[in-house]
């Protein structure tokens, strides 16, 4: 009995070595030392979550904050 349908995939470890050694900076004995929960509290502030859409009177808030008008598109433009 599988306990999944389809066939398993190996686990990252050179892309959860990377992030650990590379991008939290741990030492090997911390990275060897944390459980997977542990390394994804740690990953999760890179990392952006699903949110809510705005809601329509928030949208409704910006726009009136923001207006589109010709002055802010040219800002706009030039910031990028």
């Amino acid at each position: 009995m599988k306990a999944g349908a389809g066939k398993a995939r190996e686990f990252p470890w050179d892309q959860v070595m990377a992030l650990g050694f590379g991008l939290l900076r741990l030492s090997p004995d911390a990275f060897w030392a944390m459980t997977p929960r542990e390394f994804e509290r740690a990953m999760s502030m890179y990392t952006r979550r699903a949110e809510e859409a705005p809601r329509r009177e928030d949208l409704a808030a910006l726009m009136r904050s923001f207006p589109d008008t010709p002055e802010n598109k040219e800002r706009a433009w030039l910031r990028t």
